[in-house]
């Protein structure tokens, strides 16, 4: 085997390493978010859920723009020859440190932007300063993803995160009805935070002979700057449609739509922890100018995306009235834009991939089209809703309308995106494969017998992973070939 092969043949072993680190991070991530929205329905409420929900986008859209992009532009640092890793890291900890701290500190002293009902106490004015710990825990998750460590990610997003907002969401509720959700909240930020900079320090060490220098930060944070506003608007893609949702609905209608966003967002975490993994390779096979190699990786990875995805999408949205009861009867509702979402992000997952390499070959034209996306959102949103209430719908039709509406602006990011790539490449970048569909034929009936003839609660226990086996199946004996199933193994060669 050639260099250039072997190192080929390892770069895949590392992305599907990580893909193989995500899959149980899902499982838990699953198994820790289902009964957090399970005591926020029954316990707390819509009304309570919806506010809640609310000043979270606000605050997670502000974490977003001050990382500065650095969730992925800090792999481009680290891989500069003269770089010293630690020194690196630090740096991009007090960049956006700095200015997280500085934002919380606003919204701390004007929380109107957060809580823009006014309904709010002491307690909760506290949620801004989990600003700082999010954004030194991106950091952190990063610079242990460019070392191809994922599992770091998991123990802090999937295991730690999720399971303390549940249990102490649980038990504040007999203490401070009024605020446990957002204590809990406060607890799990600090508490992933944690689990997330240990690793960092043991990988990295201290940093040496490191004096922070501003003009050279603030020209770090100009650079970075289309990553940041892209990252932002990518990530703002799934919160804007909150926000347009909060200017037409009550409170308890965002709180439902809450709950289906959840849901659905589950399966977007598989490709987040691919981009810090694709991150050094597509910038090693840039230098290199192997587009070959880059066109292949991103394909390969879109690939499993989209496949993890559509299984997800199906074993969840199939017996979707079943997982949105699980909240409460009032959420049931709710499950038309839970559909839309999951399907939402079955589209996006070929914008993502594409991204990933956009932003090392053309950043601004990237931005671009990131900016055009949320536009495409806005007006297809507004234009349904209206359409909707020109029908006299009420307020659930309108939160289908807002899912349907991103469902369409990610799926005009996919097409842009990967065509661009493409043409910078000179090689083709679709993941998509008809052998998903066949794959999705018998889930499909599986999912239809188990609505159609058994009681809910054997939709759920025993239906959801039917689905899954019956998908699972077919895409692994008709979709994937030997080059996917090293997804599945540990050794590449084997």
């Amino acid at each position: 085997m050639s260099e250039a092969s072997r190192t080929e043949a390892q770069d895949i072993q590392a992305l599907a390493k990580g893909g193989r680190t995500n899959v149980f991070g899902f499982l838990l991530r699953l198994a820790g978010r289902i009964p957090f929205l399970f005591i926020a329905g029954r316990l707390y409420g819509a009304e309570a859920l919806g506010r809640f929900a609310y000043a979270l986008a606000i605050v997670e859209l502000a974490v977003q723009l001050c990382t500065l992009g650095q969730k992925r532009g800090l792999a481009q640092e680290l891989a500069r020859e003269d770089a010293r890793p630690a020194n690196v890291v630090a740096d991009g900890m007090l960049l956006s440190g700095t200015l997280a701290a500085v934002v919380a500190l606003g919204f701390y002293l004007f929380p109107l932007p957060v809580f823009p009902s006014g309904q709010y106490n002491w307690i909760d004015r506290l949620v801004p300063l989990v600003m700082v710990p999010m954004v030194l825990t991106d950091i952190a998750l990063s610079a242990q993803a460019y070392r191809f460590d994922v599992a770091t990610t998991v123990r802090a997003r999937a295991l730690v995160e999720p399971w303390t907002l549940s249990l102490l969401a649980g038990a504040l509720w007999f203490v401070i009805p009024e605020s446990g959700m957002i204590v809990a909240y406060i607890a799990s930020v600090f508490a992933a935070a944690v689990v997330a900079l240990w690793p960092v320090y043991r990988t990295y060490g201290l940093p040496r002979a490191w004096h922070p220098h501003p003009l050279k930060l603030a020209k770090l944070a100009l650079a970075n700057l289309p990553i940041a506003v892209a990252d932002a608007v990518e990530w703002g893609t799934r919160r804007l449609d909150l926000a347009i949702l909060g200017i037409f609905a009550s409170p308890a209608t965002v709180g439902i739509y809450y709950v289906a966003q959840q849901i659905a967002s589950l399966p977007q975490k598989f490709k987040t922890s691919f981009e810090p993994v694709l991150g050094p390779v597509i910038t090693r096979n840039l230098k290199e100018k192997n587009f070959t190699a880059i066109a292949q990786q991103v394909c390969q990875v879109g690939f499993w995306i989209t496949a993890a995805q559509v299984g997800v999408a199906l074993a969840l949205g199939l017996p979707g009235e079943g997982v949105m009861g699980l909240t409460g009867p009032a959420f049931v509702g709710g499950t038309a834009a839970m559909i839309f979402l999951l399907s939402a992000e079955v589209v996006a997952s070929t914008a993502v991939v594409a991204e990933a390499a956009l932003i090392y070959i053309n950043r601004m034209l990237n931005l671009w089209v990131s900016l055009a996306t949320v536009v495409v959102q806005i007006i297809a949103s507004v234009a349904l809703i209206l359409l909707a209430q020109e029908f006299g719908k009420g307020e659930l039709y309108w939160a289908a309308a807002v899912a349907a509406g991103l469902m369409v602006a990610l799926g005009f990011a996919s097409v842009v995106k990967s065509r661009i790539l493409a043409r910078h490449l000179g090689e083709s970048t679709n993941p998509w494969r008809w052998s998903l569909v066949w794959a999705a034929a018998p889930a499909l009936v599986v999912g239809w017998f188990f609505t159609r003839f058994l009681p809910e609660w054997a939709e759920l226990a025993i239906g959801v992973p039917a689905i899954l086996l019956a998908y699972g199946w077919m895409i692994w004996t008709r979709g994937f070939g030997p080059e996917d199933r090293v997804l599945f193994r540990k050794n590449v060669g084997g």
